[in-house]
């Protein structure tokens, strides 16, 4: 087997849409990524996608940032705040998870800190299932803990969340309840559309523990590496505190440029599914396997310029690509949390009351408007469970 690795954007962006090129890099992960969207090709994908693209329309997103997201932050934050302290990497999750959860399907009825923190700690095995590959411990053991934790998700949880969603849609059927009342989620997308796709018991609960998993994990890393680097901006460049403080729109650009530097995974790796004749003038058989290194790829000098290794949010990205880089993909598995995640890029005259941040961006500005600041008497770490640069706890002080 022969690893090509491909690090320019060019050929990147080629093989992301290359249809003969297969997802692989979760094949170590498959106790939890097994038939999941993320993972399937081809015409199985394109089905499943499509369905489950009614969840995430652009109007969904505004909703969200201006609906759903300001009632989960109250909840999270406030308490936090309190307290005048918090980690961000656990703050993160918490926040994340909770909103992820409202578009995956998962209720949490109680409300109460037993039940969030039953949920995280599932969700966190989720996660570390899902990125086995660059795990650090005896990947044996984390599976069994994500069977564990599946078996555990699906009673506490998704079950609960199945059956009032089934009560609810026979309701509609019956024309006591209008459409609207229905949740918007993907569970309730997949429950009304049963016959269009095969989703056993057991691939259902992985396809939502996906869902769940993926947006706290990415969204959660992505905030503390973007409020890593405003840190670091602020004490090196005291002159643009007030634009990052008061300007969302500057904010959303140190968000964005945070993205690019720290894509969710460093590599993309895809599979030939028959002979494939590569942008760069190779050749790959199905026994080999495809290296995207998305983090050289978004460093690439010629379009991100002779700094492209260093954060600047001043940073002018070459015409046609997207300051985040290739941190979203792009293709068939562009992410489709994008933008919610990264908000929409603001291009000409823009309306900052109307746009549209991303809850990143959101997160990063509710933590600065509580007067958030490293805390000096103890600095944060890496997380040591993982290979990817990960933090594994951030603590921070709140004006008090």
């Amino acid at each position: 087997m022969a690893t090509i690795v491909l690090d320019r954007v060019a050929d990147a962006l080629a093989a992301l849409k290359n249809e003969h090129l297969a997802q692989s890099l979760y094949d170590e992960g498959k106790v939890i990524m097994d038939g999941v969207l993320l993972t399937l090709h081809g015409e199985e994908h394109r089905k499943r996608r499509v369905l489950e693209f009614r969840v995430f329309r652009r109007s969904f997103f505004r909703y969200y940032e201006t609906e759903v997201f300001p009632r989960a932050l109250a909840e999270i934050l406030g308490p936090e705040i309190a307290k005048g302290r918090t980690d961000l990497v656990e703050f993160g999750y918490r926040i994340t998870m909770n909103l992820t959860a409202d578009f995956a399907g998962i209720d949490r009825p109680e409300k109460s800190a037993r039940e969030t923190e039953a949920l995280l700690k599932i969700v966190k095995t989720f996660s570390e299932g899902a990125t086995l590959v660059h795990s650090t411990r005896d990947k044996e053991e984390v599976r069994n803990e994500v069977r564990a934790a599946l078996v555990e998700f699906d009673r506490l949880f998704l079950q609960p969340s199945i059956a009032r969603r089934l009560d609810l849609i026979a309701r509609f059927n019956r024309g006591e309840i209008a459409e609207d009342d229905l949740p918007r989620d993907v569970l309730t997308v997949l429950l009304r559309n049963e016959d269009k796709v095969d989703l056993p018991p057991d691939l259902l609960r992985r396809e939502i523990a996906f869902y769940l998993q993926a947006g706290s994990h990415s969204t959660a890393n992505s905030t503390v590496h973007a409020i890593h680097h405003v840190f670091e901006w602020l004490r090196d460049h005291p002159e643009d505190r007030e634009r990052v403080l008061k300007d969302r729109l500057f904010l959303q650009r140190c968000v964005h440029e945070s993205l690019r530097l720290h894509p969710a995974s460093p590599v993309s790796w895809r599979r030939p599914v028959c002979p494939v004749s590569l942008s760069t003038g190779a050749s790959a058989e199905p026994t080999d396997r495809i290296e995207i290194n998305l983090w050289a790829a978004n460093r690439q000098k010629d379009i991100f310029g002779e700094d492209a290794d260093a954060y600047n949010p001043h940073r002018s990205v070459a015409q046609g690509y997207e300051p985040f880089g290739l941190t979203f993909g792009t293709g068939v598995h562009t992410c489709l949390g994008r933008d919610l995640d990264g908000g929409l890029v603001a291009k000409g005259d823009v309306d900052p009351a109307n746009h549209q941040y991303g809850i990143i961006t959101l997160l990063v500005g509710a933590l600065l408007d509580a007067g958030a600041r490293p805390d000096p008497d103890d600095p944060p770490e890496l997380a040591t469970y993982t290979e990817r640069p990960n933090w594994g706890r951030y603590p921070v002080l709140f004006r008090r």
